[in-house]
C-alpha cells in the first residue's frame, strides 16, 4: 500500500512538472501573438561584414556552402573560411577559394595549427585577424541567399543592437519521416518560441548560424567562450546580460540540411541539451542577480532550464506501467480526472503549439497533422538519451565539441558511430521492451484509458530503438566492407 502510494504520487508528480511546462507553452502562443516590434530602418550599405564559415571535415557541403556565400550581396564584405580540417575538405576549400579569388572575391582561406577551443576557438581566431564592424556566421549545411544582408542588417535600427537572426529552413524536409519530425520541432522553435520572446522584449539566443554580430557585443560580452558545448547560447545570454539587445527576422529564412539519421540526430540533440544544461549551470545565479526586469530573468532560467524536462519525462516514462498497476492492485484512490487534467494540459499543449507552427510557418496543417503525435513520440523515445545528456551537462565540465556530419542531401544518408551509441540503443531497446510487456498487460486488463498514452510511448521507444539498431548494423556492415576491400589492396593498401 505504500509503495503504491508513492508510485502514484511521483507519477502524478512528474506530469504536475510537465504540466507546468505545458502552461509555459501555452503562454509563448499568446506571446507569439504580440506585434512585430521592429521599425523600419534604412540600411547603412557602407557597413563592412566579415563572414565566417566555420568548418571540420564537410566535404559533402563544403563546396556548395563558400559557392552560395561568395554571391552574397553587400559592398564591403570580407569572408574567412576557417578551416580545422583533417580530410579531403582542405583540397576542397582550397580550390573554391582560389576560384573565387580568381573573381574578385576577398575570401581567405584561414587554418590553424589545432583545433583548440573547437568551433568557438575558429571563430574568435579569426576575429583576431580582422577589424570588421559587422560579423556573420554560417555553418557548412546552410545555403544563404544572395539578399541575405539586405533582408537583416536593417534589423540594427539601434547602436544597442547586438545581434540580428534569421530563421532556420530546412532543404530536406521531406527525405524521411525523420527530417518530417525535425523539421517540426525545429519549427516550433524558430516560428513560435523565438517570435514569442523576442515579440516580448524576453532574452533569445542566436543559433550559431544564420545570424549577424556587431562585433562590440560579442566583444562586450567576454567574447566566444569554449567552456561549454553551445557557445552560441552562452555568449548570447552573456551579451543580453551586459545590456545589448538582439532582433529576431522570423520573415528571413536560411535553409539548412537536417540531419537523415538516428544516430546523428541524437549526436545533435545531445550536445545542445549538454550545453544547455552546462550554460545554465555557468550563468544561473549571474541572471537571477541581473537588473533585468523580473519576467525577463524568469523566462530566461524557463529557457535554460527547460532540458529539465527530458529526465522527468523519462520518469514519467518509468513510472507510468507502475502507476496502472498501483491502482490496480491496491486501494490508493487518486481521482482519474486529474491524470487526464494533466495529460490534456501537457499533450494538448505541445498539440497546439506545433499546430501554430505548421500553420504560421507556411506548411500546410491538413497534410502533416500526423506530424505532432510523431513528435511528442520522439521526444519520448529520446528521452533516455537527451537524460544523459542533462546529467552530463549538469555534472561535467567537458566540453568537447562533437559535431554532427551532414551528407550533402544523399538519398541514403551515410551513418557515423557516435560515443555512447552502445548504451544508448541498450537503454531505449530495454524501454521498448518494458512498454511491450506493459501494453500487454493492460490489453489484458481492459484498461482501455490508459491505452492511448502507454501506446505513444511504445512507438517512441521501440522507433528509436529499431532506428539505432538498423544503423548500428549497416555501420557494422559498411566498416566490414571497406576492411575487406583495404585487406584485398596491392601491399594492404
Amino acid at each position: 500500500m505504500v509503495a503504491a502510494s508513492f508510485i502514484i504520487a511521483a507519477y502524478l508528480c512528474c506530469l504536475g512538472l510537465l504540466s507546468l511546462w505545458g502552461i509555459h507553452r501555452l503562454a509563448l502562443l499568446r506571446w507569439f501573438a504580440m506585434p512585430d516590434p521592429t521599425p523600419k530602418h534604412a540600411l547603412n550599405r557602407d557597413a563592412t561584414i566579415l563572414v565566417q564559415l566555420p568548418i571540420y571535415n564537410e566535404p559533402a557541403v563544403v563546396a556548395r556552402l563558400i559557392d552560395a556565400v561568395a554571391v552574397m550581396d553587400w559592398p564591403q564584405l570580407r569572408i574567412q573560411v576557417l578551416d580545422d580540417s583533417t580530410d579531403e575538405s582542405t583540397a576542397i576549400i582550397a580550390e573554391r577559394v582560389q576560384c573565387w579569388r580568381n573573381r574578385g572575391i576577398n575570401i581567405q582561406h584561414i587554418r590553424r595549427a589545432d583545433r583548440t577551443g573547437f568551433k568557438a576557438g575558429a571563430l574568435a581566431h579569426g576575429l583576431q585577424l580582422d577589424a570588421a564592424e559587422f560579423v556573420a556566421v554560417f555553418d557548412a549545411d546552410f545555403v544563404p541567399n544572395p539578399a541575405f544582408f539586405t533582408e537583416t542588417m536593417g534589423g540594427f535600427h539601434s547602436p544597442n543592437v547586438g545581434m540580428v537572426q534569421a530563421r532556420w529552413g530546412h532543404l530536406n524536409r521531406d527525405q524521411n519521416w525523420l527530417t518530417r519530425v525535425e523539421a517540426l520541432l525545429l519549427d516550433g522553435h524558430f516560428v513560435v518560441e523565438h517570435t514569442a520572446r523576442y515579440r516580448t522584449g524576453r532574452f533569445f539566443n542566436f543559433n550559431g548560424t544564420a545570424g549577424i554580430w556587431r562585433r562590440r557585443a560579442i566583444e562586450e560580452a567576454g567574447g566566444w567562450s569554449h567552456d561549454t558545448v553551445t557557445e552560441d547560447l552562452d555568449l548570447s545570454y552573456r551579451s543580453q546580460l551586459s545590456g545589448w539587445s538582439f532582433v529576431y527576422r522570423e520573415s528571413v529564412v536560411v535553409p539548412a540540411e537536417l540531419p537523415a539519421s538516428m544516430q546523428s540526430f541524437l549526436t545533435q540533440q545531445h550536445r545542445w541539451a549538454k550545453g544547455t544544461a552546462q550554460t545554465a549551470r555557468k550563468l544561473a545565479l549571474r541572471i537571477v542577480r541581473s537588473p533585468a526586469p523580473p519576467r525577463v530573468r524568469i523566462e530566461a532560467m524557463t529557457h535554460l532550464t527547460m532540458v529539465l524536462a527530458y529526465p522527468v519525462v523519462f520518469g514519467l516514462a518509468l513510472l507510468l506501467p507502475l502507476a496502472i498497476a498501483a491502482r490496480l492492485d491496491s486501494d490508493a484512490s487518486v481521482p482519474l480526472w486529474l491524470d487526464m487534467l494533466a495529460l490534456t494540459t501537457t499533450t494538448g499543449s505541445i498539440g497546439v503549439f506545433y499546430a501554430a507552427a505548421l500553420r504560421s510557418g507556411g506548411t500546410s496543417l491538413r497534410h502533416r497533422m500526423l506530424e505532432i503525435p510523431a513528435a511528442m513520440a520522439l521526444g519520448i523515445g529520446c528521452s533516455v538519451s537527451q537524460s544523459m545528456a542533462v546529467v552530463d551537462g549538469i555534472l561535467s565540465n567537458d566540453a568537447t565539441f562533437v559535431r554532427t556530419p551532414k551528407q550533402g542531401l544523399r538519398c541514403s544518408p551515410a551513418i557515423h558511430a557516435t560515443s555512447g551509441n552502445q548504451l544508448r540503443v541498450v537503454l531505449t531497446g530495454l524501454m521498448a521492451m518494458y512498454y511491450t510487456v506493459a501494453l500487454l498487460a493492460v490489453l489484458a486488463a481492459g484498461q482501455w484509458l490508459s491505452l492511448p498514452l502507454l501506446a505513444l510511448c511504445w512507438v517512441g521507444f521501440a522507433g528509436v530503438f529499431l532506428s539505432l539498431a538498423g544503423e548500428s548494423v549497416r555501420t557494422g556492415a559498411t566498416a566490414e566492407m571497406d576492411r575487406q576491400q583495404s585487406a584485398s589492396l596491392p601491399g594492404g593498401l
